[in-house]
């Protein structure tokens, strides 16, 4: 497959690299070593596929252009819409087309995510009660420098679509409100530390913040029969999964852990996935519906 990467900042250039030969242009607008500077100025017939890796106010007329014209796509997340029937427009393009859209999680592909999901479906923890994620990182400055991100809800939008496609990913589309529990702003314009929460028949409370000097990510998910448990991911770890058997009526629980040492898998994979995809084409902007109607929620109670 013939790829082209459309924004060679920092999630560009690693899209660059994974893509490897099968990259055979480079779009930027700014950046001196592209080829081209809109996507507009590439021919049409030298490529199959286009990695969008642009600002988020970019990227809803160039995926319109690709559709359009039956490129396979996949799309730095988030993706949000200027208006409601923005996604939904996309995604009737892209059946119409027959091409891919394909908004790139690629916490989907860690293996520890991975591995919580199977115990998940396994039943081993019986039925969920509750779930909190944190996840945690030190850009609060890189944000502040930079030209586009310090805007809008900051640290909400970034990290937490991550957190709410994990949620959609273990648990499917959760049910009930979700709620604001707090919202910060210790050294950006926009938010640098978020807290929200779902209201529903399962409870899921969820942090992010860009004020983690240490990079990490949690979860803990806690059910009738026991509870699971991941630490960290694999680019900062090392990355642990434990799921504990509860003892009734009480007492220690009997656990298995497991630990990864080893760099970022979910790149590879998760380009693997994609062109996968385009065999067979299919989209997942289903999931960024319900995602951006999530973050609607929390934004307007902040409006």
């Amino acid at each position: 497959m013939r790829v082209i990467v459309i924004g060679l900042g920092i999630q560009g250039k690693k899209r660059l690299a994974n893509a490897g030969s099968e990259a055979v242009a480079t779009v930027d607008t700014v950046q001196a070593q592209a080829q081209y500077r809109t996507v507009e100025e590439v021919p049409l017939d030298q490529y199959d596929a286009a990695l969008v890796c642009t600002p988020d106010a970019a990227k809803l007329p160039i995926l319109r252009y690709l559709l359009s014209h039956g490129k396979h796509v996949m799309v730095e997340k988030p993706l949000l819409g200027d208006r409601p029937e923005d996604l939904p427009e996309l995604d009737a393009l892209a059946r119409e087309r027959n091409a891919v859209c394909y908004t790139a999680y690629n916490h989907r592909f860690e293996p520890h995510i991975a591995n919580l999901k199977q115990v998940l479906d396994s039943g081993r923890i019986g039925k969920v009660y509750n779930a909190r994620f944190f996840y945690g990182n030190g850009t609060a400055r890189d944000a502040r420098n930079s030209p586009w991100r310090d805007k809008g809800f900051g640290v909400l939008p970034d990290l937490g679509s991550h957190l709410l496609d994990t949620v959609l990913f273990l648990f499917g589309p959760v049910d009930g409100p979700c709620r604001t529990w707090r919202s910060d702003r210790f050294e950006n314009r926009a938010y640098d530390r978020f807290l929200f929460g779902f209201h529903g028949p399962l409870p899921v409370d969820c942090e992010m913040t860009m004020l983690s000097w240490r990079n990490t990510f949690h979860a803990d998910v806690y059910g009738e029969l026991g509870s699971a448990h991941i630490y960290c991911l694999c680019k900062w770890g090392p990355s642990t999964l434990t799921v504990r058997r509860r003892i009734l009526p009480s007492g220690r629980p009997d656990e298995e852990a497991s630990t990864l040492v080893c760099p970022d898998p979910t790149w590879a994979i998760e380009y693997e996935h994609f062109k996968s995809l385009c065999k067979a084409p299919s989209s997942n902007l289903q999931n960024d519906i319900w995602i951006q109607s999530r973050l609607q929620e929390l934004t307007a109670a902040l409006a």
